[in-house]
């Protein structure tokens, strides 16, 4: 059951991921693209060439804010992450531990291995 719901799981953040895959693309664009606005708008030295730079910063942080909720499609690169960590897992489960250990024949089995010793 553990293993059927990690794979739900990771079907839904795979589908989150696809339906914001082109927020997420253009969102790293204009992070990107506002870094260089950044270091050229710091270089220019005439107020007009700082000025423009300042309007076109301005420009591409609104298509930044814009596409702001493709920090979904993180979150679900994350869960994907965690859900594939987490697939090979053991099951450690204490209600089926106690039942292994109320056995009869697994009790006799270990008393055995004691007592050959």
């Amino acid at each position: 059951m553990k293993k059927f719901m990690l794979f739900v799981g990771g079907l839904v953040a795979f589908l989150f991921l696809l339906a914001n895959l082109g927020p997420m693309v253009l969102l790293g664009l204009s992070v990107w693209l506002l870094y260089i606005v950044f270091k050229k708008f710091v270089r220019s030295e005439s107020v007009f060439g700082k000025i423009g730079w300042a309007i076109l910063g301005l420009f591409i942080a609104s298509i930044a804010f814009s596409n702001i909720y493709a920090v979904i499609g993180l979150v679900a690169v994350y869960a994907l992450y965690v859900i594939y960590k987490h697939w090979n897992k053991d099951d450690d489960d204490p209600v089926v531990r106690v039942i292994e250990d109320d056995d009869p024949f697994t009790n006799f089995e270990r008393e055995w291995a004691e007592l050959n010793k």
